[in-house]
């Protein structure tokens, strides 16, 4: 019974320690937690979906997931270095917009004289702990918060540690200008030292000018919230929409697939270009993610000229082989006629010069240690 008392007492410890960890963030209070209890998105003290929302499908289990867990394929993580260039980011920008990829969902924008960072993540693991969490592939993490130049607007899609990372915000604080975030996400960031006059925190479909003409519409997305045990949807996700007087970007955050797509397409549509989520999905939880085919149709639903997908090639969050959401979505693709840039890491994309395609993904041998450098 002593030793008994004594393990559970040193799990208790441990979960204490852990969970004190500034990392984990921290929940809405005061002046904002009475703006989120305002929103028509806030119900019965959480946020919701336009439409039910289960983690799970109604056939699956976690029982099912454990089990798939230990079986699951051995093609989850590439078994080479992940081919990239080194973009200097800091040289003077292209006339038209460009989007640098660092894999998984963040993103680097130039557009109109504005440097855009979205939900940038450079640390080796997806987890609020030290040697927890997801392991970023061999090849993917070149690029550090050193490598940028003043970021003018710094956008959080939701509260995710694949979305929102500690220790690469810590170091963006001196860097950024401004943060637009949905409802709560401010918390954390101010927690960590970002300065609250300089966070903005929307609602769906509010929006908000950035530069002169430029406007950034905050948008549904289909998904969760949370970054521990007992925050679940505390805080809201969202989608973007980035307006110019000459381009429009939509940016994608997380998402199943649902109707607003359509619904976003109709009001701030056609779009030049979508950065869409693509990976880390399952049939056992098709509601929080889309399968590659319904990101090829929610680019449809957009009115896209260019589907860009995101969300892998750099963290196994999933059961799926690693580079089969894009194959997935290329082979879908090319029966609707769309099309699809594939930038690899670093490599940029160009809007209406540049659309990188080639499929880096099928390298068989490992590639030079040296990065290109590329302006």
């Amino acid at each position: 019974m002593i030793i008994l008392l004594s393990i559970l007492l040193l799990l208790t410890l441990a979960a204490v320690i852990i969970f004190q960890q500034k990392s984990f963030g921290k929940n809405p209070s005061g002046a904002r937690l009475e703006k989120i209890k305002q929103s028509p998105n806030y119900k019965n003290g959480s946020f919701q979906n336009v439409s039910e929302t289960p983690t799970m499908a109604e056939n699956g289990s976690y029982w099912q997931l454990l089990k798939e867990y230990f079986s699951k394929k051995p093609n989850t993580e590439p078994s080479t270095k992940i081919p990239s260039v080194k973009t200097d980011l800091k040289a003077k920008p292209s006339q038209e917009p460009s989007i640098v990829w660092f894999g998984h969902s963040s993103y680097f924008i130039q557009i109109d004289g504005l440097n855009i960072l979205v939900d940038p993540v450079f640390s080796e693991r997806t987890s609020p702990v030290q040697y927890a969490g997801s392991k970023n592939y061999l090849g993917t993490r070149i690029y550090s918060v050193e490598d940028f130049p003043k970021i003018d607007v710094l956008i959080i899609s939701h509260d995710h540690y694949d979305h929102l990372d500690f220790e690469t915000i810590t170091k963006l604080v001196p860097k950024v200008e401004r943060v637009i975030t949905p409802l709560g996400v401010g918390e954390h960031l101010e927690f960590w030292g970002i300065p609250q006059n300089k966070i903005s925190e929307f609602d769906w479909w509010e929006e908000t000018n950035i530069k002169d003409s430029i406007r950034l519409v905050i948008t549904p997305a289909r998904h969760f919230s949370g970054r521990g045990i007992l925050n679940r949807n505390q805080t809201l996700w969202a989608s973007f929409a980035l307006i110019t007087p000459s381009h429009r970007l939509f940016l994608g955050g997380d998402s199943g697939y649902d109707t607003h797509f359509k619904e976003i397409g109709n009001k701030y549509g056609p779009f030049d270009i979508a950065l869409l989520e693509s990976g880390q999905y399952n049939e056992m939880w098709p509601y929080i993610h889309m399968l590659p085919e319904q990101t090829v149709q929610a680019n449809i639903d957009l009115k896209s000229k260019v589907l860009l997908p995101v969300h892998w090639g750099k963290f196994t969050l999933a059961l799926h082989a690693w580079n089969e959401p894009v194959q997935r979505v290329l082979k879908y693709a090319q029966q609707t006629g769309m099309k699809v840039t594939t930038p690899m890491i670093g490599e940029k994309v160009i809007l209406n010069k540049n659309y990188p395609d080639s499929h880096w993904w099928t390298l068989k041998q490992p590639v030079n240690s040296e990065t290109e450098i590329l302006n």
